[in-house]
């Protein structure tokens, strides 16, 4: 009897230790229902983390097919990828290009996503890439698959391949409407294959699956609540664990007295240095104990806010010198800019905190994580321990939510610690305030430009950024001598990885700037953008997104103003315009109108690229407007959700989104690009309905729009 797949949704490395010790994806094509020999698996060249002598441990060769798809003798199709799903919607666009080549549904296939045991080898989720990536890699191993099907049937039938097609899992003879399952052409075959780089895949142009707006897949578990993220997980024998963490930035633990915890029944202290954590039989006696510890901390030491843009500047690493030729015609030029912006932290603030859950059993490790980052927490995890990488295993069930956010192993290093010593699984689970204070943040930065104008044209463009980063950092304009360097500086905040990194900061700089120099000469920003471009995808999306606005429409209010920013970064381009409302009297801000163009190639699934394209335009409203992390003595003094304002529902405005599909390119990810925009065209529509000019972000902490620049 075939054993249940389901069963081994979250399966214990005990489960999969094959005949030969260790882990093998042999074990688990075994309990999917795959016969001793299946056509593409059972040679060693497959077996992705079986361990040696010499515990030499290998992830699936990338260059086969099997390590990416795999048929089983009753016919199912499970496809394998290192990416997660974080709210993205990969699971089901993936599932989409491999089921176009396969010609079945896409419901039909069974997608493993970030499990260090049975996937190949991947970097991590971020950087927009799943798509630009992995995509065609999983359409070139499918089209591979189906030429190999095709080749088994024609010996089956007897007939030309040219006679043959694939549906719902069979071949078919089109001529004697005889078929024959996937799953039977392929059993007892001992057929070694690599991919084949020049097989054909469908062109988008002919795509009937790929291309269309399918629901998610496994939606129905998310609102049924079947679905269970980390935080909902348990294991048997499981316990709770919770960390003694410092009440300020760089404190550091003087004295520490743990005996009212560990007088509280069921409590297990934990302690490794200045590492304490405690174990119980729920979160709340954990929690209990945790405050019962008594300990005395040494003070903290961090730059004060106020002083934050001036340290950024001031440790930050000498540039290279500019050229004299760019300095002269900056200072000849007709119209000159000479501008600071400020640049605040902000935090990702993901739906799902993070949560772990690790268990050690007979000196191996497995972990559970919502990380976007599994094969690194794979990697950590061998260092904390010094365990060689077959003894370890972690999965990445489908995540709350990341925004870059989610790339640190802390969470699952701290699980594995608690466990190994309770001997038991042990959850933890980050509280909001933990997420606030000890995640690390978008960085705060300071950006300085000077550009200038002759006759009419961009003439010199120099444009500094300290500590924010270097992405989106090119400057997209023709005709300007440039000069563009981001500099290293001392960060007081952890820092990290955000949506589209520094490019929120970066274009909001540019768009600013280079919508001051058009108004400045007394011309339409969009036409002066157009004269400046030299990119057609770009200027694209501006022309489509500029008639879905009506821009340059008569303003039906004299407060109100139109503003737009363009830009185009990680393979994604995007308009953004906005109708904005400022109240003359209490200088309120509405958001009235939101219309965004966007472009990444041709189009997997046009209903979730449009919800990502949303999605990025609501989460940059709060680091537009009113998003800031505060800090003072060392200490965040807005870690809730009660001090730290994100958008509200009441926040959203009108919104259009317009897709402009490519089928001539190849997709690009959309997860980060659409948000780039919303800041910029935001300050510019509200310089157009009140003629302030603002270069900070959040440009509204107060919640009010100033009355001057």
């Amino acid at each position: 009897m075939t054993p249940n797949p389901d069963k081994y949704l979250f399966p214990t490395l005990s489960d999969w230790k094959s005949s030969e010790g260790g882990m093998s994806r042999r074990k688990f094509f075994k309990l999917m229902g795959a016969g001793a020999a299946t056509y593409i698996l059972f040679t060693d060249v497959f077996v992705s983390t079986a361990a040696t002598a010499d515990d030499k441990f290998e992830f699936p060769d990338k260059d086969l097919i099997s390590s990416w798809i795999h048929i089983s003798d009753a016919g199912k199709i499970t496809v394998f990828t290192g990416k997660v799903e974080i709210g993205q919607n990969i699971r089901t666009s993936l599932s989409q290009v491999v089921a176009e080549e396969l010609s079945v549904a896409p419901q039909e296939i069974k997608m493993i996503m970030g499990d260090t045991s049975l996937t190949p080898y991947d970097r991590g989720t971020y950087g927009s890439l799943t798509t630009l990536q992995i995509s065609p890699i999983l359409r070139l191993a499918a089209a591979n698959l189906k030429g190999i099907l095709l080749e088994e049937a024609e010996t089956v039938f007897g007939v030309a391949t040219s006679q043959l097609q694939l549906k719902d899992g069979k071949v078919l003879d089109v001529g004697s409407a005889k078929s024959v399952d996937f799953g039977a052409l392929l059993s007892g075959k001992k057929v070694l294959r690599k991919i084949n780089k020049d097989v054909s895949t469908i062109a988008p142009a002919k795509w009937k699956v790929a291309g269309q707006s399918i629901s998610k897949i496994n939606g129905k578990d998310f609102i049924n609540g079947s679905h269970k993220y980390v935080s909902d997980m348990v294991l048997p024998n499981m316990v709770y664990g919770k960390i003694l963490r410092a009440p300020a930035y760089g404190a550091k633990l003087l004295h520490v007295e743990t005996t009212n915890a560990e007088k509280i029944p069921g409590v297990m202290l934990v302690r490794d240095g200045d590492f304490i954590g405690l174990v119980a039989d729920s979160p709340g006696k954990a929690a209990m104990a945790l405050a019962a510890i008594d300990c005395t901390w040494g003070e903290g030491a961090l730059v004060e806010r106020a002083e934050l843009f001036e340290h950024l500047i001031k440790t930050s690493k000498e540039g290279k010198s500019k050229s004299k030729s760019l300095e002269d015609s900056y200072e000849g030029a007709s119209l000159k800019i000479n501008q600071r912006f400020e640049i605040d932290y902000i935090a990702h603030v993901p739906l799902e905190t993070r949560a772990a859950i690790a268990h050690w059993k007979d000196g191996e490790v497995e972990v559970w994580a919502g990380t976007q980052r599994p094969f690194g927490l794979h990697e950590d995890l061998a260092k904390e321990f010094g365990l060689p990488l077959n003894k370890i295993r972690v999965h990445v069930p489908d995540t709350g939510s990341g925004y870059g956010g989610k790339q640190s192993s802390d969470v699952g290093i701290e699980a594995a610690k608690l466990s190994k010593k309770a001997g038991r699984p042990v959850k933890v689970c980050w509280t909001r305030e933990e997420e606030f204070k000890w995640a690390y943040f978008r960085p705060a930065g300071v950006i300085e430009v000077k550009a200038s104008v002759n006759q009419g044209k961009i003439n010199t463009w120099e444009f500094h950024n300290y500590n924010s980063g270097a992405a989106g950092i090119d400057f997209p304009y023709s005709g300007a001598q440039e000069h563009l360097e981001y500099h290293r500086s001392s960060s007081p905040l952890r820092q990290g990885s955000y949506r589209a990194l520094s490019s929120t900061a970066n274009i909001f700089a540019i768009e600013s700037i280079v919508n001051d120099l058009a108004r400045d000469l007394k011309y339409d920003p969009l036409q002066f953008r157009i004269a400046h471009l030299e990119k057609p995808r770009l200027i694209d999306v501006i022309k489509a997104g500029a008639e879905a606005f009506s821009w340059g429409k008569e303003k039906s209010q004299a407060e109100t103003g139109f503003g737009m920013a363009c830009g185009t970064v990680k393979g994604g381009f995007v308009a953004t315009f906005v109708e904005v409302k400022v109240e003359s009297e209490s200088r309120k801000l509405n958001v009235r109108r939101v219309v965004t163009a966007f472009e990444c190639g041709v189009i997997i699934n046009p209903r979730h690229l449009k919800s990502q394209v949303v999605g990025c335009v609501l989460q940059g409203l709060g680091g537009a407007l009113f998003e800031a992390v505060d800090f003072k003595d060392a200490k965040l003094t807005n870690p809730g959700l009660t001090s730290y304002r994100v958008p509200r529902f009441s926040d959203v405005p009108e919104m259009k989104v317009i897709l402009l599909n490519r089928e001539d390119l190849p997709s690009s990810g959309a997860g980060e690009a659409p948000i780039v925009c919303i800041a910029p065209a935001l300050r510019n529509a509200i310089q157009d309905a009140c003629g302030v000019k603002l270069y900070k972000l959040p440009m509204l902490p107060s919640g009010v729009v100033p009355d001057h620049t």
